[in-house]
């Protein structure tokens, strides 16, 4: 790794107690920015916080060095700092003969869990790699050389979003493959005994070995390879990957092209996750996918699962059209700060490379698999850009649970089970004013995916009454009675719809 610290733990140590002594964390870089500063430096504006760190402390030293990669005086940094110590392990340069300036981002990181409390870390990453980073991406490559390939992000929304994804229940090893700068490695270390962390750039595998060893975890490997080939044989209770999905003409960037023709690295993470995951055992990844012309997207993303043996549930959270995603990615690697007969090149080589095989848009969202050991696997996907409720992790665990139940319940079986209204679903009537009955009952769930669904009569008045201590099909004679239907009918209908209250977790089994 170019110019990058040397791995010493009694020294992370050190500079971790620095780190927490100057409460540069989290919530203190809050505390003295303000809320206005902190969300200005997540957009990538720096005046703000410049601002406010102009009184020398050894809080506003570390913010300016390693937030807004300032050069600061000797003085103040030996005042925050084991200094010497950081410039011989090379997290920090001279700048002339009195000043010194980082060669690293060090982002402070509330390292939240799923029933967790939160707890102080630190990602590492190059030099405007991280969200908020002042200089902008590539400041790295401009300051010591990096190659603008083999650059390593820091956190970004893509990120947290997988982060917040993540089923967070106790398990014995994980697996964090492609892991950048190591932030899922970072959340895994919290809740697994044991983490991997894959990579195909030996930067980022330092870069996260920085990461996990400065928030003071150490029972971690990291392993130099790409996809499955590091870890040979080996079986995980959890993997993770927020992987190079970026669907490009060619490999230009270790970090976000994945050096396979479309959406082929995506499908072959799917295609593998079964032969390294544990009997319960689930895997996450955030991926792109190709919308092909005359084939549905969700028949293709079948394909992908068909055959593994896995539970999936896939959502698809964005499309966006060919020319759209080929702007945003041009964006990404700098081409239209170049010449524009150089961009114009460039954008011509994505559309030509997607009209080649009859791409017409991309998708993007995230998948969840799970070795359900089912011999009939339940396989979800669906189409869902609304907002949901982060985290989501403890729903989608939820969520293949109900899976399990429903897979194991017949109609009469379902009727014979007891429910309960899940925590903060509410019922909205619509209809014309003053009229006598509304027209429409929708529930409508504020939590999770925070799904709303029509219901009838029968239906409202189920979920009106449904508290655990009756069992389904007592209340279905009851509504039966009060309507003036036959019970036996009834009883035929309902199922359907105790099925769909279920899966989507309007209504609870009871136990």
């Amino acid at each position: 790794m170019t110019n990058s610290p040397v791995l010493d733990h009694a020294r992370l140590a050190e500079l971790r107690a620095a780190l927490l002594a100057a409460s540069y964390t989290a919530d203190g870089c809050l505390d003295l920015l303000g809320s206005t500063g902190y969300a200005a430096l997540a957009r990538s504006e720096a005046v703000p916080a410049l601002r406010a760190t102009t009184g020398g402390t050894p809080l506003e030293t570390l913010v300016r060095l390693f937030l807004l990669q300032q050069p600061v005086p000797y003085a103040a940094a030996a005042a925050a700092l084991p200094v010497e110590h950081c410039l011989t392990d090379r997290w920090l340069v001279r700048d002339g003969d009195e000043l010194v300036r980082a060669t690293v981002d060090v982002r402070p990181y509330a390292n939240e869990v799923a029933g967790l409390p939160s707890a102080d870390a630190w990602v590492v990453s190059d030099l405007g790699c991280a969200v908020g980073g002042a200089g902008g991406i590539g400041a790295g490559e401009a300051a010591h050389g990096v190659a603008r390939k083999d650059l390593v992000l820091g956190v970004g929304g893509a990120s947290t979003t997988l982060a917040n994804l993540a089923v967070r229940r106790p398990v014995r090893r994980v697996l964090d493959l492609g892991s950048g700068s190591g932030v899922q490695a970072l959340h895994a270390a919290r809740h697994g005994r044991h983490v991997t962390a894959t990579d195909l750039n030996p930067r980022a595998l330092h870069f996260t070995a920085l990461t996990l060893a400065l928030s003071g975890f150490a029972d971690f490997e990291t392993a130099e390879g790409s996809l499955f080939e590091p870890v040979g044989e080996q079986k995980f209770d959890l993997i993770v990957s927020n992987p190079p999905f970026v669907i490009s003409p060619g490999s230009r960037f270790v970090y976000r092209d994945g050096g396979m023709a479309g959406d082929d690295l995506c499908r072959s993470i799917v295609r593998g996750a079964a032969a390294h995951l544990e009997p319960g055992g689930y895997c996450h990844l955030l991926a792109n996918w190709q919308h092909v012309k005359g084939e549905d997207w969700q028949d293709r993303l079948a394909g992908w699962v068909a055959g593994t043996g896995l539970d999936a549930w896939v959502v698809q959270r964005e499309v966006q059209d060919v020319a759209q995603y080929a702007e945003l990615w041009l964006r990404d690697g700098g081409d239209h700060r170049g010449p524009g007969s150089d961009y114009q090149a460039r954008y011509g080589e994505w559309l030509d490379a997607f009209e080649a095989a009859e791409v017409e848009g991309i998708g993007f969202g995230w998948i969840t698999l799970r070795a359900g050991g089912s011999a009939e696997p339940t396989v979800r996907i669906e189409e869902w850009p609304h907002t949901v409720e982060q985290p989501l992790g403890p729903h989608i665990e939820s969520w293949f649970a109900r899976q399990d139940f429903l897979r194991t319940h017949d109609d009469a079986a379902l009727l014979a089970t007891r429910y309960q209204l899940a925590d903060e679903v509410v019922q909205e009537q619509i209809g014309a004013p003053g009229a006598e009955d509304p027209e429409h009952v929708i529930l409508r769930h504020n939590r999770g995916m925070r799904r709303a669904t029509k219901v009838d009569t029968v239906g409202a008045g189920f979920v009106g009454v449904c508290d655990g201590t009756l069992a389904a099909g007592e209340i279905v004679d009851a509504i039966a009675q009060l309507l003036g239907e036959d019970r036996v009918v009834l009883r035929d209908r309902v199922p359907e719809s105790l099925r769909m209250l279920t899966e989507q977790g309007f209504i609870e089994p009871v136990g």
